[in-house]
């Protein structure tokens, strides 16, 4: 079983989600602007939101909270799932970020440290990410990142990877 690291960068804390959150991931996922490109409705109940924590405990892959360092309030989650492992290790990447903190560079803060830990804890050799046509601000961050678009889609999603075999972090 692979322990996924607690991760600090300048301005954010990472850590896995738990149940403990439960009430800090409701908050957060009851923002329809925050779920508007998922495929999952804004939370209404706090079981929802442990079914959301319940539903990254057991998938393959981690799901942290992002933590923003100025008052210990979650601002967002990232992470990875559908994890293949095997001859070519693979994952998806997944983030959402609270509106009042859009613009500001805090996910590319979290994702540089999120792809690293792909890299070197999951031994990835590529991810995957899939984004809805109309979200321009994940594609833009995507590329910003290195992330290559491809030219078909993937179930109407424009899908993208990084090639992590040969990138060292």
């Amino acid at each position: 079983m692979v322990v996924f690291p607690d991760i600090e960068t300048h301005r954010l804390y990472l850590r896995e989600l738990t149940l403990l959150d439960v009430e800090s991931v409701c908050k957060h996922f009851s923002d329809p602007n925050v779920t508007q490109y998922m495929d999952i409705e804004p939370c209404k109940t706090m079981n929802e939101a442990e079914e959301i924590i319940q539903f990254h405990i057991h998938d393959s892959g981690c799901r942290y909270g992002i933590f923003h360092k100025m008052d210990n309030k979650l601002i967002g989650t990232c992470g990875f799932h559908c994890w293949v492992q095997g001859e070519e290790p693979r994952a998806e990447i997944g983030f959402d970020l609270s509106s009042d903190f859009w613009g500001q560079g805090f996910m590319k803060e979290a994702l540089a440290e999120l792809i690293r830990i792909g890299i070197n804890v999951m031994k990835l050799h590529y991810i995957e990410a899939t984004v809805e046509q109309e979200n321009i601000r994940s594609q833009r961050l995507l590329q910003s990142m290195n992330f290559t678009k491809h030219n078909e889609l993937k179930d109407g999603l424009f899908y993208y990877t990084f090639i992590a075999m040969d990138t060292k972090l």
